[in-house]
């Protein structure tokens, strides 16, 4: 029986599968709608890098053939053939998603699914339905991330967008629109022997003949990428010369008669120099006063002065016209936008090209961290409730509910007793949250079975269906005979807040740390209050205040995480 994923489900494919030669089958249909499926071949930063890694109907390969498009057999709408070792170092996710051709919405779409079969075996699917999804065009099935072991995640988010928001969501452009290559049909021979049995592949349309040499319209590229190199795009029709753009020509005056216009009287000689005779030409004396200066380098031209013909310069960015001054030659006086300054960011200016850079990061993912300080929780993946620290909302969409979460009596007593209590808040519902306290980093930890350490006031939020407790470090020579800790175990994720960029280091038998610096460390550290409180050394006067530290053990892949900050 194959495992079953829902939406926000995470494995590792080791515990799905032994094999490292998989077979992903994608089914996807609803009635009038046509999809492209595709695979993304990411960088550690979730771009695509390498357009190489752009797996489609168009591509379908990865260099080394790791990534390989099959086509529609066993049912599938289109199926692929990934080989995780021979994946290169720099792919650090591939991202499965499938994209609307044409009008239409996901909500459409009829019951579908997401399967990996190794073996000949299918051993993990997830199913989806059009109720998940609403005006979306563009989806993202499912993922295999590299997080030290390769994991498949069932992400199941989209855009409204389409194509061109998912390219612009892993990093990519979308191409101009030309007339569409003919696509390349997948290699029969690519389908490894364990995959389901393939059915006959449809035969490829007939291309399309070359219409009479007639104006027409460029068609739109298939999916808006660039077809094949060597196609070159058809020429932009030059604009029409404005009449009010061109310098103004002043024309020699013939008197009536035809008669011959005299020469211009000479220019009077410098201060100080005698007058040349009429008729002959003057030596060229020094640049002076009321003489040309030696040739410069050509200035821009000035108030109300056309721009005198130059030799040919190389070309530079062009700069927006000044004040009296004509635009370039052919370019209309509207296209330069009123109170735009110099130096403006690229697309436009004012308010909404200043706060671009701040704008929300959709990743599809449960957690996303916005920037250091802010983080976002999407309820909808996963279907289970957040617990958070109480007034750590600053922002939520969609329809959330919060809630008073009690610790009971008895969390009462102990969290008193040992200063590890929390005042938590429960979030539930359809939307997302956003978390921050204080302007502290935040850093998201992901938990898939192990546990880890941390302080309670070192903890903003973490997925309800993580296990905590408080645990308790033996120690001799501090009053109380001990500290606490609190303990956080399963699967999901805790966002851990430091004062400022932690370290994190490994633990070794000479590891001691600051007890008021400490954030988080590995459960299966051995940890010993150390105190160097002696008799000889408080007979003197003053303390250097690190009497009490922490003194880890443990053997080698334990760590601890210590900030620039004493609590």
């Amino acid at each position: 029986m194959p495992r079953e994923f829902q939406r926000g489900h995470k494995a590792r494919i080791s515990d799905l599968t032994a094999g490292t030669d998989l077979y992903v089958g994608v089914q996807i249909s609803g009635p009038g709608l046509s999809f492209d499926i595709s695979c993304f071949g990411l960088d550690a930063d979730e771009r695509l890098s390498d357009d190489r890694y752009f797996i489609f109907f168009n591509q379908p390969k990865s260099p080394e053939e790791s990534i390989q498009l099959l086509g529609a057999q066993a049912g599938d709408t289109e199926s692929f053939r990934v080989t995780l070792d021979r994946i290169p170092a720099g792919i650090h996710k591939l991202s499965f998603t499938a994209t609307i051709d044409g009008a239409g919405q996901m909500s459409q779409v009829g019951p579908g699914y997401l399967r990996i079969v190794a073996g000949g075996e299918e051993v993990a699917r997830y199913a989806f339905g059009g109720s998940e999804f609403s005006t979306e065009r563009a989806v993202m099935l499912g993922d295999f991330y590299l997080k030290d072991v390769w994991r498949f995640a069932a992400v199941g988010q989209g855009f409204d967008g389409g194509l061109d928001a998912l390219l612009k969501n892993f990093g990519g452009e979308v191409a101009e629109e030309e007339t569409p290559a003919a696509p390349q049909q997948p290699q029969a021979d690519a389908a490894p022997s364990f995959a389901p049995p393939a059915f006959a592949a449809p035969a490829a349309p007939a291309p399309v003949p070359a219409p009479a040499p007639a104006p027409q319209q460029p068609q739109p590229a298939a999916q808006g990428f660039a077809p094949p190199a060597g196609v070159p795009a058809p020429p932009a029709p030059a604009p029409a010369p404005s009449m009010h753009a061109a310098p103004t020509i002043v024309a020699p005056m013939t008197p009536p008669g035809g008669a011959q216009v005299p020469p211009p009287a000479p220019a009077p000689a410098p201060y100080g120099q005698p007058p040349q005779p009429y008729g002959q030409p003057a030596a060229p004396p020094p640049p002076g006063y009321g003489q040309p200066q030696a040739p410069q380098a050509p200035m821009p031209p000035g108030y109300g002065q056309p721009p005198s013909p130059q030799a040919p310069q190389p070309p530079q960015a062009p700069m927006p016209p000044g004040y009296g001054q004509q635009p370039p030659f052919g370019q209309q006086p509207a296209q330069q936008t009123y109170g735009v300054p110099q130096g403006a960011p690229q697309g436009g200016a004012g308010v909404t090209a200043a706060l671009q850079k701040f704008r929300e990061t959709p990743t599809g993912q449960r957690w996303t961290q916005q920037n250091k300080k802010l983080i976002r929780v999407d309820l909808g993946i996963g279907g289970q409730p957040v617990l958070a620290r109480q007034g750590s909302m600053v922002l939520y969409q969609g329809k959330v509910d919060f809630s008073y979460k009690g610790a009971g009596f008895a969390g009462r007593i102990v969290g008193n007793a040992t200063g590890q209590e929390m005042q938590l808040m429960r979030c539930t519902g359809q939307g997302q949250v956003f978390l921050a306290d204080n302007a502290t980093h935040l850093h998201p930890v992901e938990l898939q079975g192990d546990a880890i350490c941390v302080s309670a006031e070192n903890v903003l939020a973490f997925d309800e269906s993580l296990q905590y407790e408080v645990r308790r470090i033996e120690g001799h020579g501090i009053p109380g005979g001990a500290l606490f800790t609190m303990q956080f175990q399963g699967t999901g994720t805790i966002v851990v807040k430091t004062h400022g960029t932690p370290v994190v280091l490994p633990v070794t038998p000479t590891t001691f740390a600051d007890c008021n610096a400490v954030v988080a460390w590995s459960a299966a550290s051995q940890v010993v209050v150390s105190s160097q409180v002696r008799m000889r050394r408080n007979a003197y006067a003053g303390d250097t205040g690190e009497s009490v530290n922490l003194q880890f053990r443990g053997a080698p892949g334990n760590f601890i995480v210590v900030q620039p900050y004493e609590v």
